[in-house]
């Protein structure tokens, strides 16, 4: 028996008939049998050919590491997904989304991509005749190095990094992250020609792929239209017994995962508290991030106009309900309009915060978009303050 392994190109520009570097491993002693380049449509040709392990271009290989408390095993995904939103910053619907065990550290690596360009991967292998047994990022392909240790190589102007088991990263400017890691002393296996001086080794080219592959993967989101033509009636039954244990099960894992929910957003706000100080408060960490990203990419300088911070300020002051209850938050023309979430409980209009709201010079009124809050100089015509309401609701009392 024997493995192969394939390189990918860029995923946009893959078709059956792309030529792809490979090697063939024999399945327990991990040595190269054969190596080259072929089409894929070669490759499905292979007398006995066995099921596929491809890795990702570096361009394609989306890798970060998150912090998360100790979860039970089935709470993990969710908590990923949750997580990972802040990292997308993209509609995390079309993404897929594969994580690693978390280790004792309480690191959970994870690696996304559109679930369109997996989809066209599994049509493409398809077309290829191949079956595909597992998909990963590029890094994976490496040797894993010793404790302490890291195993790198370049590929397409991009530094590779293995750094244990289940953990790998792709540096995109490979000679300034070279000069950082050999300055912190890391101790670096290198694959291939032209080892950088203060490597510790230097391990032939054919190395590049007898890593062991890692216990996660993205091959999860691969649509592979043959193997999802069979097996229909034991799926449907395990897709109704599926349902019924979650039917029972709804109310206690939503108890569950509120505390959880709650846990992983003040970390969230506090994440995007330090990578944007300028903040004065994180009402919707999510959003403010995206806003403070696009200003900063569109050329701006990333800071927040003065007028937008002390709104934001005054209202997280007197109306500490808002913080982490905001779903949407939109700035414009002097005006802060805040949706909340429809969770949020919002207290009486005699709890006081109006009248805070009121020393600060400003106004708040209700709307079907929820509230708007503004400087009483600058209050519109025809605005309705909240106090104005409750004095003729007791008026027509």
């Amino acid at each position: 028996m024997s493995r192969l392994r394939v390189s990918l190109p860029p995923l946009h520009t893959l078709t059956a008939e792309s030529r792809v570097s490979f090697a063939r491993l024999q399945a327990k002693e991990g040595q190269i049998k054969e190596a080259g380049e072929a089409s894929l449509v070669q490759l499905g040709q292979m007398s006995k050919a066995p099921a596929v392990e491809c890795f990702l271009h570096p361009e394609d290989s989306l890798l970060a590491s998150i912090e998360l408390p100790a979860l039970a095993p089935a709470k993990v995904s969710a908590a990923v997904a949750c997580a990972a939103q802040a990292l997308i910053l993209g509609h995390s619907d079309s993404m897929y989304v594969a994580h690693s065990p978390r280790d004792s550290d309480g690191q959970v690596h994870i690696s996304w991509l559109p679930r369109e360009a997996l989809a066209q991967l599994g049509q493409v292998l398809e077309q290829a005749g191949l079956k595909l047994r597992g998909l990963y990022p590029a890094p994976y392909a490496l040797p894993v190095p010793a404790a302490g240790q890291l195993t790198a190589c370049l590929q397409d102007q991009h530094l590779l990094l293995r750094h244990s088991p289940q953990q790998g990263s792709v540096q995109p400017l490979p000679e300034d992250a070279l000069q950082a890691l050999l300055a912190n002393g890391a101790g670096l296996q290198w694959v291939g020609e032209a080892a950088p001086q203060g490597a510790l080794e230097q391990l032939p080219d054919s190395c590049r792929w007898t890593g062991q592959a890692p216990a996660w993967g993205l091959h999860g989101g691969v649509q592979n239209n043959s193997a999802g033509q069979q097996g229909w009636g034991r799926a449907a039954t395990l897709c109704a017994v599926a349902l019924m244990v979650w039917t029972l099960g709804l109310n206690l894992y939503a108890a569950r995962q509120a505390a959880q929910g709650q846990q992983l957003k003040a970390q969230m706000s506090q994440r995007v508290q330090q990578v944007f100080p300028e903040l004065p408060v994180i009402l919707n960490p999510l959003q403010q991030a995206r806003q403070q990203l696009a200003a900063r990419q569109s050329g701006a300088s990333g800071d927040t106009p003065q007028s937008f911070n002390s709104l934001v300020q005054q209202a997280s002051n007197a109306m500490p309900f808002v913080i982490g209850g905001v779903e949407q938050l939109i700035y414009e023309n002097g005006e802060l309009q805040l949706s909340l979430l429809s969770d949020t409980r919002v207290p009486a209009a005699d709890s006081g915060w109006q009248g805070l709201l009121s020393q600060a010079g400003l106004v708040a009124s209700s709307g079907d978009q929820g509230w708007t809050l503004r400087a009483a100089s600058a209050a519109a015509t025809g605005a309705v303050p909240m106090e104005a309401d409750d004095s003729e609701e007791d008026e027509d009392e």
